[in-house]
């Protein structure tokens, strides 16, 4: 334990800090350049699984088969840690945009990185800040993009998932667009959120079929229930 403690604090963190600072670089530079859609992607998944092999963390996915990287999704998945982000970013194999915390646009560089990127700022200090993240989520919908939403909102503090919130299933049905819940799990025990480092770990992502928003009417709440209970179904001990 010593050993790695030495390693993390020598090796892996200045590793991870170099990592993170030539990524947002890239997706800045590229952005400004046109390539915005790419680089809002893939440079970040390469970075998410270097951050995974720096800190011993090993990712096995389940269920890729169950999307086309040809169709949009609005993917919704559990929150238990820090890794999640890379668990996603690294293994999901689909371009997409996150919907994240409007405080994750003070982190330097980064924050604006994921600006340029367009990904997602949520901002519900008020009615006028919601529905111009709404308006934004709806852009890249329009689009053709898919996003990634932790509906819970936060991290979890115990390991369990959180209330869920609405705002990603009004998306969904006003644009018709197939939901996929996702399933992390082993990321809590890698980095959870009262924690400042990670340890070794294994994460598993489950990728579930697809849910289609209902044909008639608006009733996100069944929608949300049904989603919830499939991310439920390949958490161990966790009720629907």
């Amino acid at each position: 334990m010593i050993l790695y403690r030495i390693y993390q604090i020598v090796i892996m963190l200045p590793l991870m800090l170099v990592a993170t600072t030539l990524t947002a670089l890239t997706v800045i530079v590229c952005s400004f350049l046109g390539a915005g859609k790419w680089a809002g992607y893939y440079p970040p998944a390469l970075w998410s699984k270097v951050m995974c092999w720096l800190a011993w963390v090993r990712v096995t996915v389940k269920g890729r088969e169950n999307i086309c990287s040809e169709t949009s999704y609005v993917f919704v998945a559990n929150h238990q840690g820090a890794y999640d982000i890379f668990t996603v970013y690294g293994w999901l194999n689909h371009n997409f945009r996150w919907m994240m915390k409007k405080e994750l646009r003070k982190i330097p560089l980064v924050g604006y990185a994921c600006e340029k990127a367009k990904q997602v700022y949520v901002d519900n200090s008020s009615p006028a800040r919601l529905r111009k993240t709404m308006q934004d989520a709806e852009s890249l919908l329009a689009g053709g993009m898919s996003v990634v939403v932790f509906p819970e909102g936060a991290r979890t503090w115990d390991g369990h998932m959180r209330r869920f919130k609405k705002g990603a299933y009004m998306l969904a049905v006003e644009f018709n667009m197939p939901v996929v819940p996702l399933t992390i799990d082993g990321a809590f025990s890698v980095l959870p959120r009262f924690k400042k480092l990670p340890r070794p770990g294994h994460i598993t992502l489950t990728i579930h079929p697809p849910v289609n928003p209902p044909a008639e009417g608006h009733d996100t709440e069944a929608l949300m229930e049904r989603t919830r209970a499939a991310i439920a179904s390949a958490l161990p001990g966790e009720n629907s």
